[in-house]
């Protein structure tokens, strides 16, 4: 029994969910699509006819994959044959483990090598190209149907060709292989046995891609095998929004419907979401400007009237730019009520939001910051601690015990996988044995050591006979020793305590600071936006003809109530000072005046 009524969803959503073909739906910002994904996995959930196949949706992160999975238990729907997790995961669950053997890179087995390991290596081959200044930051990659194609820039990619050469030779000797690597040889199994695509597809009764404008080539192509090998039997749903593609750099685009249609040999019914439920009719003006895919968007919320300020400043300089920043910030929080944690500040790049933050913190020390680098490890699905650590800091709560149960299994599923035996079989076990766990230490890796060594011990786990979770326990700790190093680097404050380790598995509070791409999918009633600068916006590498139109219309459709955008001066050097972005300083807007720039 699926427990919702006519009422849950307006026309387009119910539209979208109802259809018994393929879909290509186009959401605006706003729209609901969240929602309309999860009616729409909970009914085709509901109308399996046999025990033997699943529903598979892909998110572009994880803890998209939580939010819908657990709103789908909401409903009253059983999820046992719904598998929703990201492309990679997919992948390693679906097509490498099952199929190594298939594979002559795999057939002696493998080992997903952590980013801690992988930042190591590449330092270390990059130390005799330092005069030419490339370092590990320069060595992104990703794969297509076609190659390798590198992320940096052209002058350096001669050399990152050599540094990942020399790279994934040194994976292959040690049987390790990348995030990059589980995309491509995934590509190549279903490619060249065409056998394990039949079988897999006979497992699988509904495709659903979540985010489809952030989705690689290579990964559109492994969909296609899929859906090719039984096309009567797996239909697809394919939601997101052109107009968001900020993810090129990184090999994610928005597929056409023509090209998904050819390369599928499918047909699909092209949908759309257009009421946008989040933002005034004045910021969607805005935004709406800078579509380069042609879709409606209309203000429908409960803020559609709301008479917001959508502000650009382009004549106050950088050394002014925290104070401004400051009063805008305490201005509607303190007069306007508007909570911390819906005030959003986004710069382009990581390096501009550092000390920006640090500055803010210091002329608002009233509020707190939500800013970036503070977590002490890395989110590394793929280690065993990562995930016990997760589990063990995340503090118990009615609303997160279906997540942590979930936590638990995988736990527990993954020491099996790993032939590691343990006395403890029942996720509540291991739930209940965390909650014993009183340790007086305030140091927060001395604390997780002790930790791990008494949960080990309740659950009979002598970990220590086993290679592979000696090598994530070894992994685990350097990666977060070294990442605490360089947090206290930058904040002398951050002590890595306990507390710190437990703040970076608590929801987020305060105002936040982030990037443009960090910020992707959230909402704030006021955006404070600025380093809107050419060649910074787009990224001066970046030659694909719209990125800079998708990176504005990102940023004005996270605001609800109140938008403020900035292409402060003072940036670059005096023989080349960085100026406003083409696109937006041409745009012909009726701007508010900020009577707080300066």
């Amino acid at each position: 029994m699926i427990l919702w009524d006519k009422t849950d969803l307006n026309h387009e959503q119910l539209n979208a969910i109802s259809e018994t073909d393929n879909v290509y739906l186009v959401a605006c910002p706003g729209s609901g699509k969240t929602r309309t994904l999860t009616y729409k996995i909970a009914k085709e959930l509901i109308a399996l006819e046999s025990n033997k196949v699943w529903v598979v949706a892909i998110t572009y992160t994880n803890r998209a994959a939580d939010e819908i999975r657990e709103r789908i238990e909401l409903l009253g729907v059983d999820i046992s044959q719904l598998w929703i997790g990201t492309i990679h995961a997919f992948c390693l669950e679906w097509i490498i483990k099952p199929y190594a053997s298939v594979h002559p890179r795999l057939v002696s087995g493998f080992r997903v090598i952590d980013s801690y390991d992988t930042e190591q290596i590449l330092d270390e081959l990059c130390k005799p190209y330092a005069s030419q200044k490339v370092s590990h930051y320069d060595c992104n990659y990703y794969y297509t149907t076609q190659g390798i194609v590198y992320s940096c820039e052209a002058g350096k990619q001669p050399v990152v060709g050599g540094v990942i050469e020399q790279y994934e030779a040194i994976l292959a000797a040690n049987n390790q292989i990348n995030f990059e690597q589980i995309l491509l040889y995934s590509y190549q199994i279903l490619r060249n046995f065409p056998q394990v695509a039949r079988t897999l597809s006979n497992l699988i009764s509904y495709i659903l891609i979540d985010e489809f404008q952030d989705t690689r080539e290579i990964q559109y192509a492994i969909f296609c095998d899929l859906i090719k090998s039984n096309s009567e039997k797996v239909k697809v749903f394919i939601v997101g929004d052109p107009n968001q593609a900020i993810f090129g750099s990184l090999g994610g685009y928005a597929i056409s419907l023509k090209e998904l249609e050819e390369r599928t040999n499918q047909s699909f019914k092209l949908l759309g979401l257009t009421k946008n439920y989040r933002s005034s009719k004045k910021i969607v003006s805005h935004f709406s400007h800078y579509r380069v895919f042609p879709s409606d968007i209309i203000a429908s919320g409960e803020h559609s009237d709301y008479p917001s300020i959508v502000s650009y400043d382009k004549s106050i300089y950088k050394q002014e730019l925290a104070a401004s920043l400051a009063r805008l910030i305490r201005y509607h929080i303190e007069s306007e009520g508007i909570k911390e944690n819906e005030v959003c500040i986004i710069a382009p790049w990581w390096i501009h939001i550092g000390s920006m933050t640090r500055a803010l913190s210091s002329l608002l020390p009233e509020y707190s910051f939500n800013g970036p680098g503070l977590t002490p490890f890395s989110r590394d699905e793929d280690n065993f601690w990562y995930k016990l650590s997760r589990l063990l800091l995340t503090e118990p709560s009615p609303a997160l015990y279906l997540r942590r149960l979930r936590w638990a299994n995988d736990i527990l599923e993954l020491l099996l996988e790993y032939d590691v035996s343990v006395k403890m079989t029942k996720s509540k076990e291991l739930l209940r044995l965390l909650n014993t766990i009183n340790i007086k230490i305030v140091d927060g890796l001395q604390y997780l050591h002790e930790a791990f060594d008494m949960i080990a011990e309740g659950m009979g786990l002598e970990y220590r006979y086993s290679d592979i979770l000696n090598e994530h326990h070894d992994a685990f700790f350097a990666s977060a020793r070294n990442r605490i190093g360089k947090i206290q680097k930058e904040n002398a404050e951050y002590a890595g305590s306990i507390a710190d380790f437990r703040n970076a598995y608590k929801k987020k509070s305060g105002i936040t600071v982030s990037t443009i791409h960090g910020i992707k999918g959230a909402e704030f009633d006021v955006v404070l936006a600025y380093g809107l600068l050419q060649d910074i916006v787009p990224h001066f590498t970046d030659k694909e003809p719209h990125s800079a139109h998708k990176l504005i219309y990102v940023i004005g459709s996270r605001a609800r109530k109140h938008l403020y955008l900035f292409s402060e001066k003072g940036r670059g050097n005096r023989n080349f000072p960085k100026r406003a972005t083409n696109i937006l300083s041409d745009h012909n807007f009726n701007y508010d005046r900020n009577v707080f720039s300066s």
